[in-house]
């Protein structure tokens, strides 16, 4: 087999999950011997001006996997982000709109033609994530029995536009990260007709943590909470900080503290920066030695596909604390029994006394987590299903 994978930008240091999941499968599906290669733009990262070509065009290689970079089209950035105001407010667009929105996000037509002109060099192209141009109009341009989606899908506002419906339905196969995102990906589209896995994704279990060295090098030595990720609002790392305050306020006993590891800025509450901790990007090492040193990770995000976090701190024998919303998170704590959920502040107080209470418990649901984590997402098992899966297709 030979896949294409297609995404709207691609580097060793671009710091997204679509990104960093593709990175994992397909050196994985490499290793096991699948011919691999990424199609993507010239663009840097989600966060970088999309009119730019950061890249040089042509192939290069990222951790040692072919991939293509095509240029990016001139787009009209003040007319695109007026639509997506409108979406992110909640307020119906037309139709008029929704194809604005779509021609004035990042494109790049050299990719399309690629696709249109080579497609029979490729068993399967593979688009990732679903709401981006290079997908739809990736999508149209390949064969509808060759074009696969992991569509990275959360219950939000882009996910109900008509012209992914109307678009998504001709695929021959859809790949998801958990069973929450595969009954909403069924409500929202007609894919009766689309071979579907729910595959998850793959985590190296042999994951090594040291508290003490955490300890040691930040010199954080009271309890405290943890989150690991981008920190801005769409993460709901504000609801996280307003919580933690009131209850930093309420039970004035506590000596919990909060860190905060991952990209980004946001405001602290006012009188709580000697109580938080922000410690910007870390490597790997001082992550996973953070999570073995935290009392437990909190994820407060309403909207994941995954949560490769999650996952971690269960490997690193840790519990969670997940937002009640978020049908995925949620769904994985329940199935792990690795954690606690809360909808309001006033479980999220409740939960927190329970983890300051039962440390023993706590750790139990850790390890229950590390179980679970270990005997349904080992790489391993995860590759096996990608191989069996596109074999499927491919076979038809």
């Amino acid at each position: 087999m030979k896949i294409a994978f297609v995404i709207p930008w691609y580097g060793e240091e671009v710091k997204g999950g679509a990104e960093m999941e593709l990175r994992e499968v397909s050196a994985h599906l490499a290793a096991a011997g699948v011919d691999v290669e990424i199609l993507t733009t010239c663009a840097k990262s989600f966060d970088s001006n999309w009119n730019v070509n950061y890249y040089a065009e042509g192939t290069a290689y990222v951790s040692g996997i072919p991939t293509r970079r095509f240029p990016v089209k001139s787009r009209d950035t003040q007319l695109f982000n007026k639509i997506n105001r409108k979406l992110m407010r909640g307020e119906k667009i037309t139709m008029h709109e929704e194809k604005i929105f779509l021609n004035e996000m990042i494109n790049s037509p050299s990719l399309y033609s690629y696709i249109e002109e080579k497609e029979s060099l490729y068993d399967l192209f593979v688009f990732i994530p679903y709401m981006f141009g290079t997908t739809f109009f990736g999508v149209l341009s390949c064969p509808p029995n060759k074009s696969v989606m992991m569509p990275c899908l959360h219950d939000e506002c882009y996910a109900h536009m008509f012209m992914f419906r109307q678009t998504y339905i001709n695929i021959k196969g859809m790949i998801f990260n958990s069973r929450p995102e595969q009954e909403l990906a069924n409500r929202l589209y007609d894919l009766q007709e689309t071979k579907q896995a729910c595959i998850g994704i793959g985590m190296n279990t042999e994951i090594k943590s040291s508290p003490d060295d955490f300890r040691k090098k930040f010199g954080i030595n009271k309890p405290f909470v943890l989150y690991a990720g981008r920190k801005d609002t769409g993460k709901n790392v504000d609801t996280l900080l307003k919580y933690f305050a009131e209850y930093k306020m309420r039970n004035i006993q506590s000596d919990l503290e909060l860190v905060l590891i991952g990209g980004g800025e946001i405001e602290f509450p006012d009188g709580m920066e000697s109580y938080i901790h922000d410690l910007g990007y870390v490597d790997k090492a001082d992550k996973y030695n953070a999570m073995a040193a935290a009392e437990f990770l909190c994820q407060p995000s309403k909207n994941e596909s995954f949560s490769i976090v999650v996952m971690e701190s269960w490997l690193c024998g840790r519990p969670v604390l997940v937002n009640e919303k978020c049908p995925v998170t949620s769904n994985f704590v329940r199935q792990a029994q690795g954690g606690l959920y809360f909808k309001d502040y006033y479980e999220f107080e409740g939960c927190l006394k329970w983890f300051e209470n039962n440390k023993n418990d706590a750790s139990d649901l850790g390890k229950m987590g590390c179980t679970f984590v270990k005997d349904h997402f080992e790489w391993r098992k995860i590759t096996d299903k990608y191989i069996k899966f596109f074999k499927e297709l491919t076979e038809e």
